[in-house]
């Protein structure tokens, strides 16, 4: 198993676990809140976003065969916990983009350290934003 993999084994299982409730209120990060292709159970992703135009961008450090990834695009949407905010997205897309060209420059400069070239692409469903539950 690559380290990449493995560093994303242990998100999964200990820190989203500890900081997912409280990052989504962070500028530059968010929650997507996703169902399990399988089983159905609601899990929240802490997640790094960037606006894109009419477009929320989200950063795929371990690639775009993760699991919550996955469920977002089967279920062709997600719920987006970002500034305080729930939006339901939908339209999801996956793109690589070496350049980062819609990433701001500070964070690109990060990005590109940890060779990040795989985003995803999601729209507001609706122009409506309801309060997040938190």
């Amino acid at each position: 198993m690559s380290t990449r993999r493995r560093l994303a084994r242990f998100n999964r299982v200990f820190a989203n676990r500890l900081i997912g409730r409280t990052v989504s209120a962070l500028p530059g990060f968010g929650a997507v809140l996703h169902h399990g292709r399988r089983t159905g159970r609601l899990y929240r992703t802490p997640v790094m976003v960037f606006r894109g135009g009419e477009d929320y961008l989200l950063a795929l450090p371990y690639g775009s065969d993760s699991d919550w990834v996955r469920n977002v695009l089967a279920a062709g949407g997600c719920d987006l916990l970002t500034g305080g905010r729930a939006l339901h997205m939908a339209e999801p897309r996956v793109y690589a983009d070496e350049s980062q060209h819609d990433i701001p420059a500070a964070v690109r400069l990060v990005l590109k350290r940890l060779r990040v070239t795989e985003f995803m692409a999601l729209r507001a469903a609706s122009s409506e934003h309801k309060e997040s539950p938190l």
